[in-house]
């Protein structure tokens, strides 16, 4: 029987696994207890429970709130949430600029074909840390102090201490209702029917008019709520300092481009016959583009813009040359006073490999969603 089994591929596969998971096991299991080994012989502390101790440092500007007396594991999370915060805003915005430059260079105009094509060809040969450093140095030297601010319109000020722009103040249920239209517009999304006539702007124009109507019955309409200078310095209004503005003007350039790329190269590979096909149908340029084209560009553009929003989520890290407090910076703030380095390195990868398999998951869940099924 053991001469049988041993003859059988398939057992032998077994085997060869379960030898190899033992021997990596091993492996680790040898690395920890001698890193521990020497870890302890010098006096340094291992464990986690140093996330409980007040962290008793400042983080300039967070999505959450957060004060330094708070722990060590709550500024861990705070950077979370700005790396996601980032990431999230990144992706959004430079997959709409790269959509519009794929068009400007796929629409036939020499002008604009050669300004869009200019502009991939510089971004993408241009490494991303010289342009977060050029834009964080035109943040804040170019500007000039806050009481000889730039106006280059109603609202819009640009100085040293960042852009100060009008926001759209909501109150009470309001706040509600756009979250509800989140929820809404994220549900429409993730049915294939939103590349139908008018189908994702029913339900966004509907919610919006539903939101608008409630806020008013409660009198709590949104206000405008315009930067106005106090002093040195602007008060009121949507305030982008000047790292977040740098970070997120380099990042979108610099994404945008290689997804025009991808989305060109996507709707390239669609055969000329289906552009004809459409015009034969009486189909306007625009109308072939959005029911014709893209749905069958999406099943090529998708696999490698997965790649693509990995690298993203994973370029956030240099927002440290920039001085904006996302995880990378945080982490390293925290192993200069605390000294419990291998603990927060573990932490930041743990991170970064939960935001990335989300990503990866979600992109091919969609993916077999306009994937095209023959039966």
């Amino acid at each position: 029987m053991l001469r049988t089994l041993w003859y059988s591929t398939r057992v032998r596969n077994w085997l060869f696994q379960i030898a190899l998971l033992g021997g990596l096991a091993a492996l680790v299991a040898w690395i920890v207890g001698n890193t521990l080994t020497n870890l302890a012989a010098r006096g340094i502390r291992t464990g986690f429970e140093f996330l409980s101790r007040p962290a008793r440092f400042p983080i300039s500007e967070s999505v959450l709130a957060y004060d330094s007396a708070d722990t060590y594991g709550w500024a861990f999370v705070v950077g979370i949430g700005n790396t996601v915060f980032v990431s999230a805003l990144t992706i959004l915005l430079a997959s709409l600029l790269g959509f519009a430059v794929a068009l400007a260079r796929g629409m036939g105009n020499p002008l604009l074909s050669a300004l869009a094509g200019a502009y991939v060809t510089l971004m993408r040969n241009m490494p991303l840390i010289v342009q977060l450093l050029f834009w964080y140095a035109l943040a804040t030297t170019a500007f000039p102090p806050a009481r000889q601010a730039l106006n280059p319109l109603p609202g819009v000020y640009l100085s040293q201490r960042g852009i100060h722009l009008p926001a759209l103040a909501f109150e009470g249920i309001a706040v509600l209702v756009l979250v509800a239209l989140a929820a809404g517009v994220a549900a429409a999304l993730g049915r294939r029917r939103f590349l139908g006539r008018g189908g994702l702007l029913w339900p966004l124009g509907a919610a919006l008019a539903a939101g608008l109507a409630l806020s008013l019955l409660r009198g709590s309409a949104p206000s405008l709520d315009m930067p106005l200078l106090v002093g040195l310095n602007f008060r009121g209004g949507l305030h982008l300092t000047p790292e977040f503005a740098a970070l997120m003007i380099g990042l979108v350039l610099y994404t945008a481009a290689f997804i025009s790329e991808i989305i060109r190269g996507g709707i390239e590979a669609i055969s000329r016959g289906q552009w004809e096909a459409g015009r034969a149908l009486g189909l306007t340029r625009r109308q072939i583009l959005r029911h014709v084209i893209v749905p069958q560009a999406l099943r090529i553009i998708i696999p490698p813009l997965t790649s693509q929003y990995l690298s993203t989520v994973k370029n956030t890290t240099l927002a440290l040359a920039v001085g904006y407090p996302e995880l990378g910076l945080v982490v390293g703030t925290v192993i200069n006073q605390s000294g419990q380095a291998i603990e927060s390195i573990l932490i930041m990868l743990a991170v970064f490999l939960s935001i990335s398999v989300s990503v990866s998951l979600f992109m091919n869940w969609y993916n077999a969603r306009v994937a095209l099924v023959v039966r």
